[in-house]
């Protein structure tokens, strides 16, 4: 009879493996139902000024009640028209922002967290300043580091420069860089620093006595499982950076080839008074973002969550 029920009775580790799932299954649903609510406001939130920009990019700029329908002729007239020229060189200006500024961002950030990790005195009060930049709104910061770019300003004081850094292309571009880095970095190292401060001391410490010295620990531990954090950290900057506004629009109101793509959507929305062609911008801005967001989450993302899941496999089967 013993024998019968060890022969009908599933192996241990099938077992466990039914349990795990069942167990993650039900996590999952609650999971679903706790952020059911987030997810319907911002659906509503995000979804009705994106369904209203696309119904009113379909049709003209005529002001008034009897606006006649064009359909694609606006996303036609951006991307091939006269104009598009404009619109592409917005796009290239708005991507090299996000290029340059999120990697300068991402190797300061990386350096901050690595410095705001370590065990000294007075590690507190050097975490709560380094996020002040952070916390300053834009709009401030852009105003004080425009007074600080001005030709009798700070700046060209203490390089003894006599630059106008608003006054042509590249100074202006490297003006932007300066200012939207020095507030956006801690931002940044605070991602990195949450990833930093689970990684146990006790994988270093094995890693002191394996013999690998101080290049190989950050190389071989420290970049692999900070890895998610980062991705995040880059993820989130590199949204941000393509819808960049406040700065250049104060700094130099779009001139001096610094317009970005939702200053263009501004002065065609507002300034030009063409809401159909503000419409037919603002979607393909989003589309944009969207596109990258997709991409950097397929080709950067997909690794990641495979050896998690593998790791979480390998941890249930054994």
């Amino acid at each position: 009879m013993s024998i019968r029920h060890e022969e009908i009775q599933a192996p241990p580790s099938r077992t466990r493996r039914i349990k795990a799932s069942t167990s993650r299954h039900s996590d999952g649903r609650l999971a679903f139902w706790l952020i059911l609510p987030a997810i319907v406001i911002l659906t509503i939130i995000m979804g009705y000024p994106v369904v209203s920009s696309i119904v009113r990019s379909l049709f003209g700029d005529t002001l008034g009640e009897a606006v006649p329908f064009v359909g694609l002729a606006n996303y036609i007239d951006v991307l091939f028209g006269n104009d598009s020229g404009t619109f592409w060189g917005s796009a290239g200006t708005t991507y090299f922002f996000a290029v340059v500024t999120v990697s300068l961002e991402t190797l300061i950030g990386l350096a901050m967290a690595l410095i705001m990790n370590k065990a000294f005195r007075g590690r507190g009060l050097l975490r709560a300043s380094v996020l002040v930049p952070w916390a300053i709104p834009t709009a401030v910061t852009a105003v004080l580091w425009k007074w600080s770019f001005d030709p009798v300003g700070i700046i060209n004081s203490l390089t003894g420069a006599h630059i106008v850094w608003t006054g042509s292309e590249w100074p202006s571009k490297i003006a932007i860089v300066i200012a939207d880095t020095w507030k956006t970095a801690p931002f940044v190292a605070l991602l990195i620093l949450a990833g930093l401060q689970v990684i146990p001391d006790d994988v270093y410490e094995a890693a002191k006595i394996d013999g690998a010295n101080a290049m190989q620990r950050f190389r071989l531990i420290t970049l692999p499982l900070v890895r998610p954090a980062l991705l995040v950290a880059i993820l989130f900057r590199v949204l941000d950076a393509l819808r960049m506004y406040d700065l250049p629009a104060i700094f130099t109101h779009g001139a001096n080839d610094t317009t970005t793509l939702s200053i263009l959507v501004v002065q065609s929305t507002l300034s030009q008074l063409k809401p159909g062609v503000g419409g037919a911008l603002s979607t393909l801005t989003f589309l944009f973002i969207f596109i990258t967001a997709f991409a950097f989450v397929k080709v950067l993302g997909v690794d990641a969550v495979g050896a998690d899941e593998k790791t979480k496999t390998k941890e249930v089967t054994t």
